[in-house]
């Protein structure tokens, strides 16, 4: 079964202090090779490590690859990259030959499916991390497929996948785009391992390991990973997830919450001394090191929105690497295993990892070739990892979790030197100093013992937690010290803001205004409406007006007209048609007119997610008369819930008039300011309704009225 026993919070192993593989005399490269011509002339006759990906090879630490393939050379291993390979066949599959220890698989910086599809599901032409910005480079859920093609060629080579489409699908998951439960990633990609998060731990483990001669399916006790086992070892003790939670019978008269049939129970507690425990309240505290908490299975969550909703509590709950327990979810006959998360990286590992030699450019190969994705992020810089903010539309927290990982001012500024002094291209702009969120970097638990007890899901919703050390002056320092560098022009922020954390030191706001924003700032209200607010667990738009309020002070201060631009989501969760019809008009009477929306997209794992399938509210605790959850679902709602946003386009406004008077609010149809929307239809616009007619084409009340009733006989 191999060893059981996982690494706790002060056991980290260094990630600069494992001992060199024997490579190490070979490397660095200049580049890594993605041919065989280059690993000639590299000296190499083979790879030790092959990364998979499904972005075009950018060397820059932005890039999910660029840091794990130059995180592993340091490590003395030979990493070689297939970038965007043509999976219709496997000949690129094999152009680097077969590695000495694994194959590692990702879809890239973004998760296929969202890269590939709008969130009405229409196919992108576009794709930002492929030469030439054109879509299609990429399959659908390019983890799968990347990793089936290897099996086909390479049956027996280690296959470990990672990055964001295999963290956000380790468990059990809802699918957006085929509107179904999908089982886990690990076990339709026919992978050995999964590695969730940033992951350079359990990479180098994993790779030191089997260059030791330990075997894939024996490494069983790393943090971040998630394996299959056909049962559970001896000496652990399960606990039903109702220990967590106790979620109400959805599917009577089944019992959801049976570890397996009462047989297959029976037959694995004689088999293997396995104590089943369900129902268990508490643990005794000498057992808990060795406790696992079993979800409900694949098939219960595929077939019980209401158990779908309660396994992702748990999952979200079970999250803090400080107290977090494995978790297994069964798969007919088969475990998913995932352990705790990762122990977060010190501001020393943070620094080796970002201070690695990285080109910085795209490889020679695509030679002329305009990236997009490269484009935006060439000379900025990451400073921070995680997210404590807990949105639940957001995959941030699933990914890299809610503990903040920072870098040191210093390497920070080393690396702003190192682009100005390099960087080909550099006027002396930084286009951004952030992460995730902006304004994290360096904020932590007041208490080390609190945060590795806490179990919130947001250190900022309903309220900033008092526990919360909520200080940027580090952060000011650091923009300061960055933009006084000789050279160096302009620092610009284009993370998004937090701004209820910054709300509460007016000297980063004033920092922010004064010396590091171009005319516009770009932040993230979401929602205006209670409602949606709550779903989301976003701040009101209370605190919106402070931050707005101080950016306008002291944009004033030094005469500059600096404009806040606020983003919102459509059809989130919990949002009526009356909440995105106020939101409008709050717009309209603001003076924005939104060039693009974004409609809310169902990611796999999110909170958001599984208040979009089940229509419970998970962030309580789950039953069968769990709150209710509004859920805007059907493709002319969410056209409708944009084009309220877009108020102001005229393709808009016969849907848009046609929803006033379904609502009752045919005042807001008119030619005057107070109106949302005009009678009028200019020519060649608004579909159907605005193809034919005059260039003032009138609106009638009668028409729409009379559209709705065919629609309801329809």
């Amino acid at each position: 079964m191999g060893n059981t026993k996982l690494t706790v919070l002060d056991d980290a192993k260094p990630l600069m202090s494992y001992r060199k593989f024997w490579a190490q005399r070979l490397t660095p490269a200049p580049i890594l090779p993605m041919s065989r011509e280059e690993m000639d002339n590299l000296g190499w006759d083979s790879c030790d490590i092959i990364v998979v990906t499904g972005d075009a090879y950018v060397d820059h630490p932005s890039f999910g690859m660029a840091i794990v393939g130059r995180f592993l050379e340091s490590q003395g291993f030979r990493v070689g990259i297939i970038a965007q390979p043509d999976w219709q066949s496997t000949v690129d599959f094999e152009v680097l030959g077969e590695p000495n220890l694994f194959f590692g698989v990702t879809a890239g910086n973004m998760d296929s499916m969202v890269n590939r599809y709008t969130s009405e599901r229409k196919v992108r032409s576009d794709d930002a991390y492929t030469p030439g910005g054109l879509g299609g480079s990429r399959p659908d859920r390019s983890v799968i497929v990347y990793s089936n093609r290897l099996r086909e060629v390479f049956s027996n080579t280690p296959i470990v996948i990672g990055g964001i489409e295999a963290s956000l699908r380790r468990i059990a998951h809802f699918d957006y785009w085929s509107e179904k439960v999908r089982r886990s990633v690990l076990l339709d990609a026919k992978a050995d391992l999964l590695v969730f998060g940033n992951a350079e731990r359990q990479i180098a483990e994993v790779a030191h390991r089997l260059a030791a001669g330990e075997r894939i399916e024996d490494i069983q006790d790393l943090r971040g990973t998630a394996y299959k086992r056909k049962q559970t070892p001896s000496g652990w003790i399960e606990i039903d997830s109702t220990h967590i939670d106790t979620p109400g019978r959805a599917n009577p008269p089944e019992n959801p919450y049976m570890l397996n049939s009462e047989p297959a129970a029976q037959a694995a507690s004689q088999a293997d001394d396995v104590q089943v425990v369900r129902f268990v309240r508490d643990v005794p505290a000498q057992q808990r090191a060795t406790s696992v908490i079993r979800l409900p299975s694949f098939e219960q969550v595929r077939d019980d929105k209401i158990l779908y909703a309660h396994a992702n509590r748990v999952l979200h709950v079970e999250s803090n690497p400080g107290n977090a327990r494995p978790l297994v979810q069964r798969h007919q006959q088969v475990d998913v295993w995932i352990n705790p998360p990762p122990i977060p990286l010190s501001s020393k590992e943070m620094d080796a990892v970002y201070e690695l030699p990285y080109t910085r450019q795209p490889h020679p190969k695509y030679a002329d070739a305009k990236l997009p994705a490269y484009e935006m992020i060439r000379f900025s810089i990451s400073i921070q990892r995680g997210c404590f903010g807990g949105c639940t539309f957001c995959s941030i927290t699933e990914h890299e979790g809610r503990i903040i990982q920072s870098r040191s001012e210093a390497s920070i500024l080393r690396e702003v030197q190192e682009i100005r002094d390099h960087a080909p291209g550099f006027t002396g702009v930084i286009s951004d100093l952030g992460g995730p969120t902006a304004n994290m970097y360096r904020l932590s638990c007041k208490s080390k013992q609190i945060e590795s007890a806490c179990r919130r899901p947001s250190c900022v919703f309903p309220g900033i937690c008092p526990n919360l050390n909520t200080d940027h002056k580090p952060l000011i320092n650091l923009y300061k010290k960055a933009r006084e560098l000789p050279g160096i022009k302009k620092v610009l922020i284009a993370s998004g803001v937090r701004y209820d954390l910054a709300i509460e030191d007016p000297d980063y706001v004033k920092e922010l205004a004064q010396h590091h924003t171009g005319g516009y700032l770009k932040i993230a209200p979401e929602a205006l409406s209670d409602g949606p607010l709550s779903k989301m667990m976003k701040p009101g738009m209370d605190t919106y007006y402070r931050f707005k309020e101080l950016f306008d002070k002291f944009s004033k201060e030094v005469g500059k007209e600096q404009y806040l631009i606020p983003y919102f989501i459509a059809a989130h969760p919990g949002t009526t048609d009356e909440d995105m019809l106020d939101l409008a008009l709050w717009l309209k009477g603001n003076g924005f007119r939104a060039d693009q929306v974004q409609a809310f997209l169902p990611g796999p794992m999110a909170t958001a997610t599984a208040m979009y399938h089940s229509g419970v509210n998970p962030l309580r605790k789950v039953t069968d008369k769990s709150e209710s959850v509004y859920v805007p679902k059907g493709y002319k709602q969410r056209r409708l819930h944009k084009a309220l946003l877009r108020y102001h386009d005229a393709n808009n406004w016969p849907l848009l008039r046609e929803a006033l008077v379904n609502m009752g609010r045919e005042e807001l149809i008119g030619n005057g300011k107070k109106h949302l929307v005009p009678t009028y239809q200019p020519r060649g616009t608004g579909g159907e309704h605005g193809a034919h007619g005059s260039q003032q084409r009138p609106f009638r009340t009668q028409h729409v009225r009379s559209t709705k009733s065919k629609l309801r006989h329809r």
